[in-house]
């Protein structure tokens, strides 16, 4: 169960670091200086998206068979691998457009929808389809998102400079390596159980 909680956790942290909405975050904290509205900002946002992007994925799971929902997870793990070692760049109009909003509702609507179709999005629609505690895999990912991204806000360029941001791009990509592996042992598990 806290399978459900940990592996998404770990997953989103890693494949954040160097993301769009981690450099958003960045921006976000040098613009309004006050890191508590930003914080809650990101809080709401990805709680909202990823429970749609959950939601989806736990839907989809119950549309397939246990085979080719194993197959299509280790298809999307190993794209999603790929995904990952590209870097992220952040427009200039996706943050500028909402500065009137003041911090928190500007962070909640840039958050929102620099997350749709993300790669944190997508991991989080495969991974709940791949586990069975939604709500978990929501929270999980969600706090990934805050592993990433809080410190970024609270100490602001300093620590995005000193990353080894290819390191963790390669670490994040093979953690979705490793899941897509595991799908893949789950889809011969399944043998002919279409």
């Amino acid at each position: 169960m806290l399978e459900s909680l940990f592996v998404p956790t770990l997953i989103v942290a890693l494949a954040e670091i160097g993301d769009k909405t981690q450099l958003l975050a960045l921006l976000l904290a040098a613009r309004f200086r006050n890191p508590l509205p930003i914080i809650l900002g990101i809080v709401v946002a990805t709680l909202a998206n990823h429970f749609l992007a959950g939601a989806a994925g736990n839907w989809v799971a119950g549309l397939f068979s246990p085979l080719i929902l194993s197959w299509t997870l280790a298809a999307s793990f190993v794209a999603v691998a790929l995904w990952t070692l590209v870097p992220d760049k952040l427009d200039d109009d996706e943050s500028s457009s909402f500065k009137r909003y003041g911090p928190f509702l500007t962070t909640l609507i840039a958050f929102f929808i620099a997350e749709m179709g993300d790669k944190t999005q997508v991991a989080t629609v495969m991974l709940a389809a791949q586990y069975p505690h939604f709500v978990l895999v929501v929270l999980g990912t969600t706090l990934g998102m805050l592993i990433a991204n809080v410190p970024v806000v609270l100490v602001g360029n300093f620590a995005a400079e000193r990353l080894p941001l290819t390191l963790i791009r390669r670490l994040a990509a093979c953690a979705f390596a490793a899941l897509a592996a595991y799908a893949c042992y789950q889809a011969l598990q399944f043998g002919g159980q279409i």
